[in-house]
């Protein structure tokens, strides 16, 4: 009986650990440690609880291994058109969200957290239809934190240079896609393209994620030096 009141007791924190950092608008190591070890706790709690029915304590074991061989398998190709569409629209779905420094999520987002949570979210379209792919891309893009200076320096592949740069009023958008970042000199602040001479980022100054056109006095970000690059999986292979 009292092991049952511990396995209990184990699962219900570990479920209460999830729901409280589902709910912070945070990004950060507290939030990928965390849910891992609160969802370590329920799966031992819930072990627990199983152990005397061999089938049952058998099938709560198999639960990570297949899941684990399930992200193992190839997957099939991107639909990188669907993807590209479905970024930018997820990037729109943000405007007015809260500015929080180290958001990434409805209650708040910066400005790194922006194009990452929309990139995931066009991921987990396809990662939703079993493509274990798209799964592993949205699983890597969630654990590894890429700031501006990272998606600048082309941490872990994940993005790439355009070999475009020089002050955001005159870079030639014949030349560039939506999706496309512009990351500024000084490697502090991202923007991201979204078509017809718009740029949307979540702006600390105005406290919120905006749309507005290059060299617009709504952000001083709109006119300054940048460096433009890509998401790599944005890239047909």
């Amino acid at each position: 009986m009292i092991r049952r009141i511990v396995s209990c007791v184990i699962v219900l924190m570990g479920v209460a650990g999830i729901v409280f950092l589902l709910r912070r608008p945070y990004h950060d190591g507290l939030l990928r440690y965390g849910m891992l070890a609160s969802m370590v706790a329920v799966w031992a709690g819930l072990l627990a609880l199983a152990w005397k029915p061999w089938g049952l304590r058998v099938a709560v074991v198999l639960i990570p291994v297949l899941l684990m061989l399930t992200l193992l398998l190839p997957g099939g190709n991107l639909d990188h058109t669907r993807l590209k569409e479905d970024y930018v629209k997820a990037l729109q779905s943000y405007v007015g969200t809260p500015y929080i420094w180290g958001g990434e999520g409805r209650g708040g987002i910066d400005c790194s957290g922006l194009p990452r949570a929309a990139l995931r979210q066009a991921l987990l379209e396809q990662a939703k239809e079993c493509n274990t792919r798209a799964a592993r891309l949205w699983l890597a893009q969630w654990w590894f934190d890429t700031s501006a200076k990272a998606m600048a320096e082309e941490y872990r592949g994940f993005t790439h240079t355009t070999g475009i740069s020089g002050d955001l009023r005159q870079i030639d958008l014949s030349r560039i896609r939506p999706g496309d970042l512009a990351v500024t000199k000084s490697q502090s602040h991202v923007m991201v393209y979204l078509g017809a001479g718009v740029w949307i980022q979540a702006e600390p100054l105005r406290r919120k994620v905006i749309v507005a056109p290059a060299g617009s006095p709504v952000s001083v970000y709109l006119s300054s030096e940048v460096t433009l690059y890509r998401w790599q999986v944005m890239e047909a292979s």
